[in-house]
């Protein structure tokens, strides 16, 4: 994967270089126009979600919750963090592709480590691009990767968690479409309709960079896509990580839930698309509302306390660890003695410019 600055010839005409600085002027302003439709929609979402979650859990005691909590067997909490392990374990896979792609040798044990840690942060903080992305740079910098390439290496990683989403949405709503119209008061063909899109955009977007390959530019840096290989390999891990995910709450329902764990998973990864799109930490009050609503046939303080538990399994106790391991981390390359090597390439350097590979330093 190439992620290159786009840079001018000197020798180019100076009236272009207007013409183009004016042209990048007006699509900055009118992406700047409407830049707060996205921001409303999802405070206006995230707001709705609390409305919702506020009335639906006024039914239920606390002395309920503290009831079903103490009815969790062992079983079920051992299954639950065997799945977070292994949803955590599909998340270090993110990272290793993305390093595949860029051509970049970093020894596995520091892929985990940046992977785990920065997921286990971003997802109980939220702000990911802030939080994962600081990290990622903290340690990934010390292995000579530029903020460019840790840059592109965190755009690799949404294209595979998307992808896995896509696919187990797609195939869920499809499989359990009857089911699922029941739960979520819609039609057979709606569902059914709405999986086969997800599965077609999937299918669209494998076609498009097996014909050659693609890029795309994201604020003025040009990134080369993987190819149908790597893209099936990221597809296949974020399905992997997705159901792991699901299966940690699923194994946290009550024992008398008969709902089965495909028609779940299109619950799932709605309710979690949806945490998403609220950009709230985690999707929280937005994951739960959606839940409670689609799960309405079980008691309701029973599916409050798989959530609540479902939240301490795979957002705390992650959260917990990869603040020890990060703390850790630094104690143990301060206590070796570990020197700076120098500034990696695309970080500041003494006069403020940005080091880069002399590649990037010629004309394109």
């Amino acid at each position: 994967m190439n992620f290159q600055g786009q840079h001018r010839s000197p020798a180019e005409p100076v009236e272009p270089v207007q013409h183009d600085a004016e042209a990048g002027s007006k699509r900055k302003s009118r992406r700047s126009r409407y830049a707060w439709i996205g921001t409303a929609a999802s405070i206006v979402l995230f707001a709705v979600s609390l409305g919702v979650l506020w009335k639906l859990v006024q039914s239920v005691s606390w002395a309920e919750v503290r009831s079903a909590i103490a009815a969790a067997t062992a079983e079920q909490l051992g299954l639950a963090f065997l799945f977070v392990g292994v949803s955590y374990l599909f998340l270090t896979g993110y990272d290793a592709l993305a390093l595949r792609q860029l051509k970049i040798k970093v020894p596995y044990r520091i892929t985990a480590l940046a992977s785990f840690t920065s997921y286990a942060v971003s997802f109980t903080l939220g702000f990911p691009l802030l939080t994962a992305g600081t990290i990622r740079y903290w340690i990934y910098a010390r292995q000579g990767l530029s903020t460019a390439k840790i840059a592109a290496l965190t755009v690799i990683a949404g294209f595979t968690f998307w992808l896995g989403m896509g696919v187990v949405l797609g195939l869920s709503l499809i499989i359990e479409a009857g089911q699922l119209a029941g739960l979520a008061f819609t039609s057979i063909r709606i569902n059914q309709g709405v999986g086969l899109a997800a599965l077609a955009l999937v299918l669209g977007y494998l076609a498009w960079v097996s014909a050659k390959k693609r890029s795309i530019t994201v604020k003025h840096w040009r990134l080369e896509l993987p190819g149908a290989s790597v893209s099936i390999g990221q597809m296949l891990v974020g399905i992997g990580d997705v159901c792991a995910a699901a299966a940690v709450l699923y194994v946290l329902l009550p024992q008398e839930t008969t709902l089965g764990f495909t028609t779940f998973l299109a619950i799932y990864v709605l309710a979690a698309m949806l945490g998403i799109a609220s950009n709230a930490p985690g999707g929280i009050g937005v994951f739960e509302a959606t839940v409670l609503l689609a799960l309405s046939s079980l008691p309701r303080n029973e599916v409050l306390t798989s959530l609540l538990l479902f939240r301490g399994c795979y957002y705390v106790v992650p959260f917990v660890t990869a603040l020890a391991m990060l703390g850790l981390y630094e104690i143990v390359k301060r206590a070796g003695g570990a020197r700076d090597p120098g500034p990696p390439e695309g970080t500041a350097g003494p006069s403020g410019r940005a080091w880069r590979d002399e590649s990037e330093s010629e004309p394109r």
